[in-house]
């Protein structure tokens, strides 16, 4: 039977990667409030302080580095510090970092594109490679993609390739380490509004589910993954989106019914 140890995160490690606002903020700040420890990594150096003031005022253990996460050397380094300072071992690791910028696909040149592959799909390889010889049987590991992993994304779509080719790979992962019982999922989410992208028009009256979706829907689905609620849980990907995937092409209309 199931029961609130099952949701528990007590005696964990999580590593949460783009973690000082939005998605990854409240993903690090929901695992603490679980019991987990937390090593947590972004660019933004102000963001990463406050969000680990809120993690010590928990009660909680952190580890923060600024760093760039497309760099495998800063990853490696970061891991090993984290592993020395949180009991050797990492239970979740949370590949949440990642960004795009819009252009049409023959507007991004060669060092663009590689910028775009370097923090969504490289990013995450190297995480993984570092941190899954410290994980131990049990052990999570959470892909943040998005929606356009799932559908055409003009504009962006290097970013909705990379993001593709994650949820590739953690199918590929869920087999390959399922044996060392290690799982590995995804969360696509999508109409998030979240600092790194502020400025979305309400769309939520076109939804299957009319409303907006925040940070801590995702990190709710974070959480199940994380605990023992999805231990035979691998290999899949979980969309908070509002049902936006389910509805293809499909929108609410003013007069309340569902046309392409």
């Amino acid at each position: 039977m199931l029961g609130p140890e099952n949701v528990s995160l007590e005696g964990k490690v999580a590593l949460v990667t783009g973690a000082a606002q939005g998605i990854g903020e409240a993903i690090a700040l929901t695992f603490a409030n679980f019991g987990a420890s937390i090593a947590m990594c972004d660019r933004n150096a102000d963001g990463l302080a406050f969000v680990s003031k809120t993690i010590d005022e928990l009660g909680q253990r952190v580890v923060t580095g600024v760093m760039d996460v497309r760099d495998a050397d800063q990853v490696d380094a970061f891991v090993d510090d984290a592993v020395r300072a949180l009991d050797h071992r990492i239970d979740v690791l949370v590949n949440n970092a990642g960004g795009g910028f819009p252009a049409d696909f023959l507007d991004v040149n060669a060092k663009g594109q590689d910028a775009l592959i370097r923090e969504n799909f490289s990013s995450v390889t190297h995480f993984v490679r570092a941190c899954a010889p410290h994980m131990p049987e049990g052990g999570s590991i959470i892909n943040i993609t998005s929606i356009e992993a799932h559908r055409a994304a003009p504009g962006f779509a290097i970013y909705s390739a990379m993001k593709a080719g994650v949820a590739n790979l953690t199918q590929s992962l869920a087999l390959e380490l399922g044996s060392r019982l290690i799982r590995v999922n995804c969360i696509a989410p999508d109409v998030i509004p979240t600092p790194g992208l502020p400025d979305l028009a309400d769309v939520s009256a076109r939804m299957p589910l009319p409303t907006m979706g925040n940070v801590d829907d995702v990190a709710g689905a974070a959480l199940f993954l994380a605990s023992e609620l999805s231990r035979f849980v691998t290999g899949t990907t979980i969309h908070v989106d509002g049902g936006n995937v389910a509805a293809g092409g499909w929108h609410r209309q003013p007069d309340g019914r569902w046309h392409p």
